[in-house]
């Protein structure tokens, strides 16, 4: 079986690849805007925007898993969002098209719920708060009409909340970085919960979806792994695997966000791109709580608890 990857030179993409190449009788291959520093020789050179090259790349492979999406916060100009994950999208099927591959895997996020939702499963009403979040959901609306076009075609789409692990320099990874330095800011009272998803344990979900080997079919998983951890766990969970004490300073909603505001002007006056805005702070102090229940009724069996991934992380990065 040959597997492209496109947009696997990232975090997600790089772990992939690690589990992929300990299964035998798999072939990968990367396509990417950038190359990868850990698999170079498994990786060419290629757009989302030009599905020529992706065409040619991808020749005689059996699954696409499509990875590559513009994500952070503050991406400018805001058309970024939709060339790259919804035109992407498109770029990707005409080229699977092209090559006769007609299983494909894409990672789509729970961003398309929107914020302060009550735990939402597949079923639950779209709406996205952010244009991360609503060019999300124009890409599964392109799938779902491609798909209605080729019912033949088998394609997966996984919602994951936000994902951590070792390697990671996102958000949680900054986040875990103030609590176990001791300089950390708690916006809030912290007992809003946040949905959470170890690396080890998505790859292994993308790894179990490739070898069902459907040859037809159309699903969407939410990807959330168990137990949900309030903000206040998760200093008391670093302390105790770091074996700090970890001092606390807690500042009320109103003037986070205040202090976001002031942030986001800063950086539009500086044409800079800040670490702190409203959009962060919000996010921060939202509950972001997602059901998976589907994902882990459908025969999947995480390899990792939270506790563990969360260990992992720490005693890798801190």
């Amino acid at each position: 079986m040959k597997i492209i990857l496109i947009g696997g030179s990232g975090f997600v993409g790089t772990q992939l690849i690690d589990r992929l190449l300990e299964t035998s009788g798999v072939e990968v291959l990367n396509i990417d805007k950038n190359n990868s520093s850990k698999y170079p020789e498994l990786t060419r050179i290629g757009n989302v925007m030009d599905w020529q090259t992706l065409a040619h790349h991808a020749k005689g492979g059996d699954v696409v898993v499509l990875l590559a999406a513009e994500h952070r916060d503050d991406v400018s100009p805001i058309s970024l969002y939709y060339d790259i994950n919804v035109e992407g999208m498109r770029n990707t099927l005409r080229a699977m098209e092209e090559n006769g591959i007609k299983r494909l895997i894409f990672t789509s996020s729970v961003a398309v719920y929107g914020l302060d939702k009550d735990s939402p499963n597949e079923d639950t009403a779209i709406d996205p708060f952010n244009d991360y979040g609503k060019s999300k959901w124009q890409a599964e609306q392109v799938l779902h009409v491609w798909h209605r076009n080729h019912p033949d075609w088998n394609i997966n789409i996984i919602r994951p909340t936000v994902i951590f692990g070792e390697g990671n320099r996102g958000n949680v990874y900054n986040l875990l970085k103030q609590i176990a330095s001791g300089r950390f800011m708690m916006i809030g009272k912290g007992n809003n919960k946040k949905s959470m998803s170890y690396i080890g344990n998505i790859v292994a979900f993308i790894c179990f979806l490739i070898a069902e080997k459907k040859q037809e079919g159309y699903e969407v998983y939410n990807y959330v792994d168990k137990p949900d951890f309030t903000t206040n766990d998760l200093v008391h969970h670093t302390g105790h695997i770091l074996g700090k004490k970890i001092p606390t300073i807690r500042i009320p909603y109103g003037l986070g966000m205040l202090g976001g505001y002031g942030f986001d002007f800063l950086a539009f006056i500086t044409r800079k791109k800040l670490n702190i805005s409203s959009v962060r702070v919000k996010k921060f102090c939202a509950t972001t709580q997602f059901s998976s229940s589907k994902a882990m009724s459908s025969g999947f069996v995480p390899p990792y608890t939270m506790e563990e991934g969360l260990r992992r992380m720490l005693e890798e990065e801190f």
